[in-house]
């Protein structure tokens, strides 16, 4: 397995959201306080990783949970895409803007860039450029927040730029009550816009299934203590409805994993799923790689 960090394109600074703070050392010291405690919330870098040995056809960019304010880079980046590494998929880390545990904490931003659009922007240039190396198949993974920014890429992102398959593993989905994942709404909408009643439909997956275009892989646990498994199983429940319509033959091809025990964060990682003694859990990255597979052949 060989990997190397390409940095993508920066997001334009935005603008500082503590301009409230009137007192102007008040705001230089919080400023320096966010750039010392966040972890490089700008970086938008993607990290590739290649199997040995062979060239891959397909290729997925992964997308990390952390609720928009932080990245799990280990076990839903890194761990991820030397499992798919070892089955002989390219894989592609994307470290999306994030604004960072200083920002939760203190409710206070360094840049508009850490929140919508920032996020999709960064997936957006992360596809085009996996797809610029010549991949047959681009598709894109994402874990919690992670699985929120993918299918926001598959509704929302043109056909030419949108992700080939979409992965969404313990996903956040909605941004409504009741089954909204408040932190996550704070961490993409920002302080202000996450009680905006537009944007919040406008950023709710399941009420613009119709605008999915690709195959979509679903996977939750009815013992999440994170985010609410009502969340994949609402866009599953729209995706299906609108396929069963039968409006559009491109519609998603759709497989939905419910599973009862699990809780959150398992990435691929056996060792946490094999404590629930459940083979529907343990066996979801076998059924993903043989979906997957399927998918390719047609």
């Amino acid at each position: 397995m060989m990997n190397k960090t390409l940095f993508l394109k920066q997001p334009r600074q935005g603008q500082e959201l503590g301009k409230e703070i009137k007192n102007i050392f008040g705001r230089i010291v919080l400023c320096v306080c966010a750039m010392l405690l966040t972890d490089n919330v700008f970086a938008q870098r993607m990290t590739e990783f290649l199997p040995e040995g062979r060239k891959s056809d397909t290729a997925v960019v992964v997308c990390p949970g952390g609720s928009y304010y932080w990245l799990a880079k280990k076990s839903e980046g890194s761990e991820v895409a030397q499992w798919l590494n070892q089955n002989g998929f390219a894989a592609y880390v994307l470290e999306y803007p994030v604004s960072g545990w200083w920002s939760w904490f203190t409710h206070i931003r360094r840049s508009c860039c850490t929140q919508y659009p920032g996020q999709l922007n960064a997936l957006e240039y992360a596809l085009i450029t996996v797809k610029s190396k010549g991949y047959a198949t681009v598709g894109a993974m994402g874990f919690s927040a992670g699985g929120h920014l993918v299918l926001s890429g598959a509704e929302l992102l043109p056909d030419s730029t949108a992700p080939d398959f979409v992965a969404a593993i313990y996903p956040v989905v909605t941004m409504r009550t009741p089954y909204v994942h408040k932190r996550s709404r704070r961490g993409l909408l920002g302080e202000r816009r996450r009680f905006d009643p537009v944007m919040q439909d406008s950023l709710s997956m399941e009420l613009h299934a119709d605008k999915v275009r690709c195959p979509v892989f679903l996977l939750n646990c009815e013992d999440d203590p994170t985010v609410d498994w009502h969340n994949a199983k609402m866009m599953a429940d729209s995706l299906n409805a609108y396929m069963n319509i039968g409006a559009d033959p491109d519609a998603a091809v759709l497989v939905y994993i419910n599973s009862a025990s699990g809780g959150h964060g398992f990435g691929v990682n056996q060792r946490k799923m094999a404590k629930y003694n459940n083979d529907l859990l343990s066996k979801w990255p076998e059924t993903f790689l043989q979906w997957l597979r399927g998918e390719m052949r047609k």
